[in-house]
């Protein structure tokens, strides 16, 4: 996979992001249990990718490397924005949270793969939590900042899945059907996890838990089919070919 059009795009959002003056209006008002979400994603959102620059590098795909280094540039841009978010709203980072440490946990020493598979669980979530907060938080200010982290995640996606894809092209099936099926049983729990977590804020949002968990597992079930093929369908299971 040539990664030459990814890469453009991400030079093109550098120069965007640094001809921008970021506003920080302060004085807004957001109910509790929405801070405390937003802190929480703030804090996902924070941080140096190390670990996937270095997995990223030992793939020796100098573009790809380059890529990688402004995705993560990218995250920490959102990082930037959702933290003037809290302090619009008169609330500050909290610095980390127990779920980005397991995330971590789970991606250490695991290669390239197992940090992209890792990687795009939050990447998915983060599509429909940024959708909820973008509609729902009643916030033109907050409103604009989560619709363009929005439509940031929504080009990661499809970044990392070219990747991916990649990066199984030459799995046996077998080795495909149990990657899918360990990556379904990830993002489950993942979802549920954040669906407990956020529940409060999500209903101040208009989405209710299971609205939320089946609306990420709608959109995670056709990525699994562009990562392992067609043959791999729903928890990892071969799919008929009639």
């Amino acid at each position: 996979m040539h990664f030459q059009q990814h890469l453009a795009t991400f030079e093109e959002h550098a120069r965007r992001r640094a001809g921008r003056t970021e506003p920080q209006p302060v004085g807004g008002r957001l109910p509790q249990a929405l801070i405390r979400s937003i802190q929480r994603f703030q804090a996902g959102e924070d941080g140096d990718g190390i670990r996937l620059i270095a997995a990223a590098a030992r793939a020796g795909d100098p573009v790809y490397l380059a890529a990688i280094r402004l995705f993560e540039a990218e995250e920490q841009s959102h990082a930037v924005r959702l933290a003037n978010v809290l302090r619009y709203a008169g609330a500050a980072p909290i610095g980390g949270d127990w779920t980005k440490t397991v995330f971590e946990l789970v991606r250490r020493g695991g290669g390239l793969r197992l940090e992209l598979l890792t990687l795009m669980l939050a990447e998915v979530v983060a599509l429909r939590y940024y959708r909820a907060v973008r509609d729902g938080a009643g916030d033109a200010y907050v409103a604009d900042v989560t619709a363009e982290i929005l439509a940031d995640e929504e080009r990661h996606v499809p970044f990392h899945l070219d990747r991916l894809r990649q990066g199984f092209a030459e799995t046996p099936l077998p080795g495909r059907v149990a990657a899918a099926g360990g990556w379904w049983m990830m993002m489950v729990g993942a979802t549920l996890v954040v669906a407990v977590d956020h529940g409060n804020a999500l209903r101040g949002l208009g989405v209710t838990r299971r609205r939320f968990v089946a609306d990420v597992l709608r959109l995670f079930r056709p990525m699994v089919t562009a990562v392992f093929g067609a043959r791999v369908g729903a928890g990892g299971m071969i799919r008929s070919r009639r």
